[in-house]
């Protein structure tokens, strides 16, 4: 456990502060930006971009860990260079094909004014593909400082270009616009992110290269990738179903409403607002980094099933603890979005929930990738993602953008109680669900305690919720994470 939090801070100074930088940019894009409808396109085509990456890197990721792992792997760098070869192959053949069907591709999508988007897009997603495999290596070789480095240096160019273009262009070009004429045009707007994004991933690419160059130098085998693609494609399923899930809103809205100016602005409000419950997503982001390399190396070494036990259960501590804060505070926390993105703040509480069950379902998926039936993985996703398309398809042009949280939340919780319950009798693992009901009830009670009054002050209604959250805390203290257990700061409480 202790070298499971340790690896989880590690990729979380990646991931949670890497966000965390990148959600700090929400408040300049709401402000700068000129309407709701431009961070509506922005969520619209990232929302594409995350399912476009599950298809390009199908499952070779998990496959990845799963085959170089093995007792009876004699060559890993056998199954290094395959995978690599592999998705390098298949992102080039993407990035060709996109570029001469980009015009009526575009087109379907919406952005018949502005090919350049989708262009952009492809390049962005077809080398964070390819990239995802090195990057994998470097969590193989336990490299977690350097893997954190490289994610971080690209989320500060990304910040950086992202200033330059959407705050200090516009102020040179107001006060002397042939200094930055020949490449700056003022109504570009969003354009420029994407154009920030893509001078960053290209960083990546070259940051990467000499972890690459193993790879690279290997032989590829095609008996063994042909071995991790039979393994990977029910992942591939399973991850295009699951980021379905994840994303079917942000790319289904437009399609919804006829006024696609109305769509884009109503999507962009609901995007923003779902920037406000990263801080669960980050958390749980960087605990599947650490998590995958640590139940496959566990498994490796001999049957460990009260470690995967016990992940659940801190698991679901710190996420409920990452609830109530961010609900406490969530006063504070909306001032990061424009005022005319308020009336989203209802998705956070919902879309937070959902992403708690969505963390738990991913904690349940060791028993289907350790017993190498990862089709089960394929059938909860597909079934969580019908649910997802149809309460899309049904509700949001009623109830908008609220109808996108509430499917989200529906389907994790389902897919998270099939994954249980099937689980448990092909791969039994003795969760704590007596913890898990106490802290549950625990959390729910302390949420009500501390939202049902109603305080005028902010300053007094903040300190009020402070102190039941320190009160939830200490209870979390006192019965399950002794203060001397915790790794590095350890020492220094049981001094």
């Amino acid at each position: 456990m202790k070298s499971l939090a340790k690896d989880t801070a590690i990729y979380g100074l990646s991931s949670i502060i890497g966000r965390f930088l990148n959600w700090m940019l929400v408040p300049m894009y709401t402000r700068v930006l000129t309407n709701t409808g431009e961070y509506g396109i922005v969520t619209n085509i990232y929302g594409w971009t995350a399912l476009l990456l599950v298809l390009l890197t199908y499952g070779m990721e998990t496959g990845f860990f799963r085959f170089i792992n093995k007792k009876d792997e004699q060559e890993p760098m056998r199954i290094y260079a395959s995978t690599l070869y592999s998705i390098a192959f298949t992102s080039s053949v993407f990035i060709v094909l996109s570029l001469l069907f980009l015009y009526p591709v575009s087109n379907v999508l919406g952005y018949a004014d502005h090919p350049e988007y989708i262009g952009m897009m492809v390049c962005i997603v077809a080398i964070d593909a390819f990239c995802c495999i090195p990057f994998a290596y470097l969590r193989y070789q336990g490299k977690a400082i350097r893997f954190a480095t490289i994610r971080l240096l690209n989320i500060f160019l990304n910040i950086f270009l992202n200033i330059f273009f959407l705050v200090l262009c516009p102020k040179i070009n107001n006060s002397n616009p042939e200094l930055i004429s020949w490449f700056y045009r003022p109504d570009y707007g969003v354009g420029y992110i994407f154009i920030a994004n893509v001078f960053t991933t290209a960083f990546t690419f070259m940051m990467l290269i000499p972890d690459m160059l193993p790879g690279l130098r290997a032989k590829f085998d095609m008996q063994r990738l042909g071995k991790i693609i039979r393994y990977s494609f029910p992942i591939l399923i399973l991850g295009i179903a699951g980021v379905f899930n994840q994303t079917a809103d942000k790319i289904l809205f437009p399609f919804l409403f006829d006024d696609k100016d109305y769509a884009d602005s109503q999507l962009g409000i609901y995007g923003a607002c779902f920037k406000i419950a990263v801080v669960m997503i980050m958390f749980i982001q960087a605990f599947r980094y650490a998590y995958e390399p640590f139940i496959f190396a566990r498994n490796k070494d001999s049957d460990n099933k009260k470690s995967y036990a016990e992940a659940m259960k801190y698991f679901i501590i710190f996420s409920l603890v990452i609830f109530v804060s961010v609900m406490f505070y969530l006063d504070i926390l909306k001032h990061f979005v424009d005022p005319k993105y308020y009336s989203g703040l209802g998705v956070v509480p919902v879309v937070m929930l959902g992403e708690l069950f969505f963390g738990i379902y991913y904690n349940l998926s060791v028993w289907y990738k350790l017993t190498d039936k990862t089709q089960w993985g394929a059938y909860f996703s597909i079934i969580g993602c019908i649910m997802t398309i149809a309460i899309i398809i049904g509700f949001v042009p009623r109830y908008g953008f609220m109808a996108c949280a509430w499917a989200s939340f529906a389907s994790n919780l389902l897919m998270m109680l099939l994954s249980y319950f099937i689980g448990q009798k092909k791969f039994p693992v003795s969760y704590d669900l007596r913890s898990a009901l106490f802290y549950g009830v625990i959390a729910a009670v302390c949420y009500i305690i501390g939202m049902l009054p109603q305080i005028d002050s902010t300053i007094l209604r903040l300190s009020y919720r402070t102190v039941i959250l320190l009160i939830f805390i200490g209870i979390v203290i006192k019965k399950d994470l002794p203060l001397s257990e915790i790794p590095y700061s350890g020492k220094y409480f049981r001094k």
